[in-house]
């Protein structure tokens, strides 16, 4: 009799665990998944968002369909209101948006209608160390040079990491960048460059790499700055944004904004949404960045690769709360808080 009440007890402390298993793989089965892009077509943060399309659907149970969907707008802000109050709280909605916007709700700039840390994070694709560069032809050819005299660059919008980055150099340690908002993207502004319309651009150094690398084998742009904790192994030669700070309280505000490429690229989903299909797809996510075919599929397109579990994201994106109130409030003029 103690042998059967044994075997009872372990199948029913086994069948909870397996109906679950059984329950998100039959959700997701005949289902489709949409990704949506909080970036316009043909960026580096577009050319991400789809190769996680093409590859995440095998590693979630049913094997979903998975679809991209750009909604560029408000720096991205457009694409995270809606993920967080219209899209389905089921977990069939994944998003890739700007890293800044955690911090963004903590300013309280008032386009943001999301409360970051109820997002569920399923993980980071990659850190996103910016860089701002200018045309060779521009008489800008230094960070130094940009603190004494007015060098244009082309943005998206004003909540974007394009336009944020540089911002904060002006507001913080003196640059005198001019920004010329309203390109539909990097690849717009790259071409804008091109054109002479514009002397150079703020954007991730991937997608520099992506989509101006005969700039780069060429030597026809300047890389002025580099926006990071530390310099990336490519890029020893030129200074980050925290190497700029003249004082401890300008250091610290710098920190802010170099933070958000720890945040980087990354995947999220819609709170409130079953904690076993977000258990799921963030199980998901870690073996897609295991996949050697979606590691083929970024090497293929220059994308680099810094997985992060969403566990470690979402305390990550938690500590933007953490923040201390004088740092926020001066990063606060940087963007339009009303």
């Amino acid at each position: 009799m103690r042998s059967f009440g044994a075997l009872v007890t372990v199948i029913a402390l086994v069948t909870p665990t397996v109906g679950n298993a059984q329950s998100v793989e039959a959700f997701y089965r005949g289902k489709t998944v949409t990704v949506i892009i909080g970036y316009p077509p043909a960026g580096a943060n577009d050319l991400y968002a789809r190769a996680v399309a093409r590859h995440i659907g095998k590693h979630i149970p049913g094997n979903p369909t998975v679809v991209p969907r750009n909604m560029p707008g408000g720096g991205s802000l457009l694409a995270a209101n809606h993920i967080f109050n219209v899209a389905p709280k089921d977990g069939t909605t994944l998003g890739l948006i700007v890293p800044t916007a955690p911090l963004e709700e903590r300013l309280g700039a008032s386009n943001v209608r999301f409360k970051a840390a109820q997002f569920n994070w399923i993980g980071r694709l990659a850190p996103t160390p910016n860089v701002t560069f200018t045309n060779a032809s521009s008489p800008v050819k230094t960070i130094k040079d940009a603190m004494q005299r007015e060098a244009v660059l082309g943005a998206t919008g004003r909540s974007s990491t394009v336009a944020i980055y540089p911002l904060s150099l002006n507001h913080i340690v003196g640059t005198k960048f001019k920004l010329v908002m309203g390109y539909t993207g990097s690849a717009a502004a790259m071409l804008a460059m091109e054109r002479g319309e514009v002397e150079g651009h703020s954007t991730t150094w991937d997608g520099v790499k992506s989509r101006a690398g005969h700039h780069l084998r060429d030597k026809t742009i300047n890389i002025l700055v580099q926006y990071g904790i530390k310099r990336h192994p490519e890029l020893p030669d030129v200074p980050t944004s925290l190497e700029l700070g003249r004082t401890p309280a300008e250091v610290e505000a710098l920190r802010v904004f170099a933070n958000a490429s720890d945040v980087g690229r990354f995947i999220f989903s819609t709170p409130e949404t079953p904690a076993d299909r977000i258990q799921a797809l963030r199980r998901a996510f870690d073996a897609m960045v295991k996949d050697p075919e979606f590691k083929a599929d970024l090497k293929t397109q220059k994308l680099e690769l810094g997985p992060l579990a969403g566990e470690e994201l979402q305390q990550l994106v938690a500590e933007v709360a953490n923040v201390a109130p004088a740092t926020i409030e001066r990063v606060r003029a940087i963007y339009s808080v009303n």
